[in-house]
């Protein structure tokens, strides 16, 4: 039997770990099983390029799960996307990447292929054990849901996430400290989250209460309500700019500081509409989404506050590589080391899906069909933490 490994995707603080958990799982249940690694994802596998995993590895797996990153390394690549994938030189021109990815786990004499990603990487694998299938070459394929954004349908918490939020927190506690560098300072913490608010909401719940454990020294500049955070915009919500800024400017005079925990994705559709109206062009990826890097939400959102709060300084801080790139913490770890489990064992039951948390099934663990993944989960601004928090820092819904 030959078990192969793929992730693929920007990276989350499960990777590595998901691949130690399988790996442990399948030296329990399958150790006679050959186990190999595409390298960096779907262009490792239209490369043909791969990486066993020799007995040494398997004898470690703790070590995995003390990693960031993937040991099997990460690409972003939709087989889907034809020029693309000609583009970037994973396929000939005139060649179906789809088909080049399937006769290569063909020739490779895969007979189960692990996808750890989001919604496109495991939407991706299942197209390929369809193709396959018609083909009579049957290949199971079982995939871990992985996204910092936490927003694939029917997942209720996909792996990383919580440490994600978890490290924007602790990212976000040494920025703080900036608020003593400059009178009338604005601080905009950038978190990720192209259309789910999520992981901006977790981590300034997880900074909020963070923060409540510490000490400070209120007769001098140490004060808790400097530190703390005062805004938190997401896609979900519509923004009131003229109520926010007529908010965050009392603010800004009571306290001389002003905290914004802002998801990139919130206001993409208002920035994207101005460049266009000035006849600038949107960058895209491969998935076709717009490239927030070069989007830079944070730094438009600073221009529209800064005049209007009057800041004496401001300062735009982004999370994002610094909390997708961590280990995963004791709680996401649970969860991976489960996932894998359950994922080796269904796989050698030759049952295809993606393992995952079932919004569902009452939020069970379980095998979820490949059919009912997608990606575009929104986040639900209704949950009782979330507004209590809103509510706590004077946030008006």
């Amino acid at each position: 039997m030959k078990i192969a490994f793929l992730t693929a995707g920007g990276i989350a603080p499960c990777l590595s770990a998901s691949i130690g958990a399988l790996i442990e799982a399948y030296n329990n249940t399958a150790p006679e099983a050959e186990l190999i690694g595409y390298l960096n994802g779907y262009r490792g596998l239209l490369l043909g390029k791969s990486i066993s995993i020799l007995q040494s590895v398997r004898e470690k797996t703790d070590i995995l799960y003390e990693f960031g990153g993937s040991p099997i390394g990460n690409s972003r690549v939709k087989l889907t996307n034809v020029t693309d994938c000609v583009k970037r030189g994973y396929v000939k021109d005139g060649e179906d990447p789809l088909q080049v990815a399937a006769n290569q786990l063909v020739k490779d004499d895969i007979d189960i292929l692990h996808t750890i990603g989001g919604d496109d990487t495991n939407t991706m694998a299942a197209q390929l054990s369809f193709y396959l299938k018609e083909n009579g070459y049957d290949l199971t394929v079982v995939g871990l849901p992985k996204t910092v954004d936490n927003d694939v349908y029917p997942i209720t918490q996909t792996l990383g996430a919580w440490t994600a939020a978890e490290q924007g927190a602790i990212f976000f506690e040494n920025i703080a400290n900036e608020n003593t560098t400059s009178h009338r300072q604005l601080l905009i913490h950038e978190v990720m989250g192209r259309n789910c608010g999520w992981l901006t909401a977790y981590t300034a719940r997880e900074y909020h209460g963070r923060l409540k454990q510490r000490n400070f020294l209120p007769e001098i500049l140490i004060d808790q309500q400097r530190w703390d955070l005062d805004a938190v915009y997401i896609p979900e919500m519509d923004i009131d700019f003229d109520a926010e800024c007529e908010r965050l400017k009392a603010l800004m005079d009571e306290k001389d500081s002003v905290n914004i925990f802002l998801s990139e994705g919130a206001g993409t559709d208002t920035i994207v509409k101005e460049m266009k109206a000035t006849g600038e062009t949107v960058e895209r990826d491969a998935f076709g989404h717009v490239a927030l890097d070069t989007l830079n939400p944070g730094q438009w959102f600073a221009r529209q506050f800064a005049a209007r709060l009057n800041a004496d300084k401001t300062l735009v801080q982004k999370s994002g590589y610094f909390s997708r790139s961590a280990a995963p913490n004791k709680k996401d770890l649970k969860l991976i080391k489960v996932s894998g489990k359950l994922g080796a064992q269904l796989a050698l039951d030759s049952r295809s899906g993606v393992v995952g948390l079932d919004d569902d099934n009452k939020g069970e663990l379980g095998l979820i069909d490949f059919a009912r993944i997608k990606g575009g989960k929104p986040f639900n601004t209704d949950q009782p933490w979330f507004n209590g928090l809103l509510t706590e820092i004077g946030q008006p819904r």
